[in-house]
Formats: C-alpha cells, sequence, structure tokens
C-alpha cells in the first residue's frame, strides 16, 4: 500500500503566496502566448500545452535545489520557465532561433538548458525516466547530494521503461524523485482504459519505495508533499514517488481535436483551476488585492512580451552550421558483395 503522506505546515505567508501565483500565473499566460502565436502560424511544429497542471511544476519546484537536476516531458515549457530558464531563451527556442535554448533545434518538445540542469524535454514518451536513473545513478557514485525529479504523465506507467526505472531505482537506492501528472488521459486514451490498476501510486510502491497521492489541483499541497518527498530523498532513504492528480484543459496537443472526453467533463475540472484556487485563499486570508493581481499581471505580460520581440528578432541557424553538433559521419554505402558504392 502507498504511505500516508507525512501532514505538512498548511501556514501561508503573504511572500511565498505571491510568489507561488506569480509563478503560475507566468506560465499560463506564456501558454496562451504560444496558443496565439501557432494560429499566426509564427511558431510551427508539436505543441502541448501545460494550461490546468500549472501547480504540479510550480509546487515541486520549490522542493528543489540549484544542483538538483529535472528531466521532464515534452509538455514541458512550465517545468523549464519555473526552474528557472528565461523566457526569452525558451520562446526563441520556439521559434526555431539560434538564441533559443537548444540553438532552435529542438523546439517545444525538446527544451534544454544545462546551467539550470534541465536535461529535456524529452519527445517519446517514457523516455525520460531512465536518463533520470542515470542521473541519479551519476549523482550517487561521485558522492553528490543531489536529487533527480523525474516528471512524466500517466501515459508513461504502461511503458516498460517505467518499470525498469522503478525496479533499479528502488533496488540501487537512487535519489529520484519521480513525479507523476497524472491527468487522466494518455493523449486519447483515458486511465481507465489503459490501465487494469488506476492507483498508480499503489503501483510504485510494489517497488517498495515510499509513494503518495497528491492534489494536483492544489499548488500547496503540491509544494508540501514535494518537500516532504524531496528530503525523504536527499537524506538517502530511498527514491519517492508523487501522483500527482491533475488535469489539462486544452487538448493533448494542437493537432488534437479533443474528442475523447466531454466538455461538461472539461467545464467541472476548470472550477478547480489552480490559480482561481490560490487567488480566492489569499484573497480571504487578506494577503491579496485588486492592486496586487493587477500589478502581478502587469510584470508577467511584459516579461512575455519581452520575450516575444526577443524571438522575433533572433537569427536563423546558417546553412553552413547544420552538421554543427553532429558527432558522427554517415557510413559509406556497402553493396551486398562488401564493396564501397560509387
Amino acid at each position: 500500500m502507498s504511505e500516508p503522506l507525512v501532514p505538512g505546515n498548511g501556514s501561508l505567508d503573504r511572500g511565498r503566496g505571491l510568489h507561488l501565483l506569480r509563478e503560475m500565473l507566468r506560465v499560463r499566460r506564456f501558454e496562451e502566448r504560444c496558443v496565439e502565436l501557432y494560429s499566426e502560424t509564427k511558431i510551427r511544429g508539436f505543441l502541448h500545452l501545460y494550461v490546468g497542471q500549472e501547480a504540479v511544476a510550480v509546487g515541486v519546484m520549490q522542493a528543489l535545489a540549484p544542483e538538483d537536476a529535472i528531466v521532464a516531458t515534452y509538455r514541458e515549457h512550465g517545468h523549464a520557465l519555473v526552474r528557472g530558464v528565461s523566457a526569452e531563451s525558451i520562446m526563441a527556442e520556439m521559434y526555431g532561433r539560434v538564441e533559443g535554448c537548444a540553438r532552435g533545434r529542438g523546439g517545444s518538445m525538446h527544451l534544454f538548458d544545462a546551467a539550470t540542469r534541465f536535461y529535456g524535454g524529452n519527445a517519446i514518451v517514457g523516455a525520460g525516466l531512465p536518463l533520470a536513473v542515470g542521473l541519479a545513478l551519476a549523482d550517487k557514485l561521485a558522492g553528490r547530494n543531489r536529487v533527480t525529479a523525474c516528471f512524466f504523465g500517466d501515459g508513461a506507467v504502461a511503458e516498460g521503461e517505467f518499470h525498469e526505472s522503478m525496479n533499479l531505482a528502488a533496488l540501487w537506492c537512487l535519489p529520484v524523485l519521480f513525479c507523476c501528472e497524472n491527468n487522466l488521459y494518455g493523449m486519447g486514451t483515458a486511465l481507465r482504459d489503459a490501465e487494469s490498476e488506476t492507483d498508480l501510486a499503489l503501483k510504485a510502491a510494489a517497488y517498495r519505495m515510499p509513494s503518495w497521492e497528491v492534489d494536483g489541483m492544489d499548488v500547496l499541497a503540491v509544494e508540501r508533499a514535494a518537500r516532504v518527498a524531496a528530503a525523504q530523498v536527499r537524506a538517502g532513504g530511498a527514491p519517492c514517488f508523487l501522483e500527482l492528480k491533475t488535469y489539462r484543459f486544452r487538448a493533448h496537443s494542437m493537432y488534437d481535436p479533443d474528442l475523447y472526453r466531454s466538455k461538461e467533463e472539461i467545464e467541472r475540472y476548470k472550477l478547480r483551476d489552480p490559480i482561481p484556487a490560490l487567488q480566492g485563499r489569499l484573497a480571504s486570508e487578506r494577503m491579496l488585492n485588486e492592486q496586487d493581481l493587477a500589478a502581478i499581471e502587469q510584470e508577467v505580460a511584459e516579461e512575455i512580451e519581452a520575450a516575444d520581440e526577443f524571438a522575433q528578432a533572433g537569427k536563423e541557424e546558417p546553412v553552413e552550421e547544420l552538421e554543427r553538433f553532429v558527432y558522427c559521419e554517415a557510413p559509406p554505402a556497402v553493396g551486398f558483395e562488401g564493396r564501397e558504392l560509387a
């Protein structure tokens, strides 16, 4: 069985509350601008939005230190932004400019920034899990007191990499904080139609690691759970698993017609939107007024506008540099008789 989560301190001070609200608004407004730019065909390719899930990235990041590592999925704009990757470099990457965090070569699904130890942005479902295990193994062998936080969706739980990674992390006692963002759908497939056991924390507990179910629509609950789990991982006890129950308000991607769930379901979950929820609590405790909210919104709007202007003014990679960072040459074509083809 999943272990009960140690209760955290439910108190909230104004500075911390406004910080959490500002970070969630930064992610929400960034994603909304991406929708506009995509609709205007200024950015292309695949685009997976984090709208509705902001409390997860913002809450978990509060428990991580600069020396810790983060591995994310292809729905990673929010993780990168909250981690400290600049909005300018993320937006430039969306535009495919060399000023982007991956020099414009990765785009939306492959954000990367070594300076903040943000190791993707991984387009393949479940691909980040073994990478996180490798990073954690390297830290353990080198004697570094670090945590690797690995974000993945409920769809990844059906992948072989999930089970292999969970097993090795538990077997070798590696410092990994597994963060499963359960938004109920793996692309267009409901969790109940893909998993015989839908209690994902219970699955993790089968690998003999502490595992907890958390309300992923409550940023304060996420932060408390992440702090408890990260502290336990850092202390060398074992890897930990958080099942963060959340919901995405938009389709799986901009190409998705979103026909597999009802509008009524979406509207029902929007009533639990983590941003108005925190706003309401702060207002009720007299920590937030209309002027505060307007100031935060203005600050966020200016940051995103500056990022868009920076990205639009960026440069495309010169054709002569396209082979840069390619580390092997294509082998010569060989015929059936072993002779090199002309």
